[in-house]
């Protein structure tokens, strides 16, 4: 039976129920004060009729049947007409469900009247309704821009192999595939790693972040050397629970891109880990070119590199920030950018603590 039915069955029962207790309880009234023997005048003044307590049931159950049967009908009735006044607004809900099913995400349910259950369940799924589109645009927006800079590097080894066919010195070609080989590699083993943080498919275990800062610096110190800045480290043990290789992975994400877009010439990367009540926090700040507000909040996105920063042969994919905050995300925490005053980014990572 459908709900509707139900409930109008459970409409009319109860409506029944209620009827037959209020016919008992005159039943009961009536035989308890009306006397054995009750004196009936009649037309003649000379005759009395006198009928015995009996005789109302014969009188009575007839009126009562009458009464249940009116009762039945109008519980029916009026139950199927209420229960579908009530049940309108799931019926909505669901032709929206149905549509959301066939791939349309663009419709709302926008329930009005007042403020009830189905009106925070309407408002709910239209939350959902839109957060899911949002989520849909944005992961068509990440594929088409994988399939982009896919495309590039395999075109361009597919041309170098065809000269190389028809060039007996191959050493340049090798080298420049060789290149164009590694890029590839790299950008397919950065959206490998965004789809297993965006998964959340990883054990968690007690981690410092402090020691995967520390660590993510002194790998990269030969580099930052080579290019003239310096890597400064401080802050507190910052205990919390993740995946301490995705976390490791987070911090080099940040302090090579805080290297590769520094200023050229003499520059520093600032390393910070910081305690608060119930969260930990890496910040990493570098000197660099004065950046917008505007651009800022860009610069997390796949395969945006920032047209305003310095460019560089180690620019990278442009999924560096993209991964922390999918990490970030990952471990139920936040990622923060925000330009410096003079010139480079301040990002910040807040997890919570352990």
């Amino acid at each position: 039976m459908s709900v509707r039915l139900k409930l109008t069955l459970s409409y009319a029962g109860f409506l029944m129920l209620a009827g037959a207790l209020l016919l008992a309880a005159v039943w009961a009234f009536l035989l308890r004060y009306v006397p054995d023997r009750a004196l009936i005048v009649s037309a003649d003044p000379t005759n009395g009729v006198f009928p015995i307590r009996s005789n109302l049931l014969r009188v009575f159950a007839p009126r009562a049947a009458v009464v249940l049967a009116f009762l039945l009908v109008l519980g029916l009735l009026g139950g199927w007409l209420l229960a579908g006044r009530m049940l309108a607004p799931l019926s909505r809900m669901a032709n929206a469900t149905r549509l959301a099913g066939t791939g349309t995400l663009s419709h709302r349910i926008e329930l009005d009247g007042r403020n009830d259950e189905f009106r925070e369940l309407a408002d709910a799924f239209d939350t959902m309704l839109a957060q899911l589109e949002a989520h849909v645009a944005e992961q068509q927006r990440f594929a088409a821009n994988a399939s982009h800079e896919l495309r590039t590097p395999l075109a361009i080894t597919r041309s170098l192999l065809d000269v190389a066919r028809k060039d007996p010195d191959h050493g340049v070609l090798v080298d420049r595939l060789h290149a164009v080989n590694t890029r590839a590699i790299d950008l397919t083993e950065a959206l490998l790693l965004l789809s297993r943080a965006d998964q959340r498919s990883f054990h968690r275990e007690p981690v410092d972040l402090s020691l995967m800062a520390e660590e993510a610096t002194e790998t990269l110190l030969p580099f930052a050397e080579q290019r003239g800045l310096t890597l400064e480290t401080s802050g507190d043990t910052a205990p919390t629970r993740g995946s301490a290789a995705l976390l490791l992975q987070l911090a080099t994400n940040l302090v090579h891109n805080a290297i590769v877009h520094n200023r050229p010439g003499p520059g520093t990367v600032w390393v910070t880990t910081s305690v608060r009540p119930g969260t930990v926090m890496l910040t990493v700040e570098n000197t660099g070119a004065e950046l917008t507000p505007e651009l800022v909040t860009t610069l997390a996105e796949p395969f945006h590199r920032g047209g305003g920063r310095v460019r560089t042969d180690h620019a990278g994919a442009g999924l560096g920030l993209a991964i922390v905050r999918s990490i970030a995300q990952a471990h139920d925490g936040t990622l923060t950018l925000a330009p410096r005053t003079g010139g480079g980014l301040r990002v910040a990572v807040q997890l919570p603590a352990a």
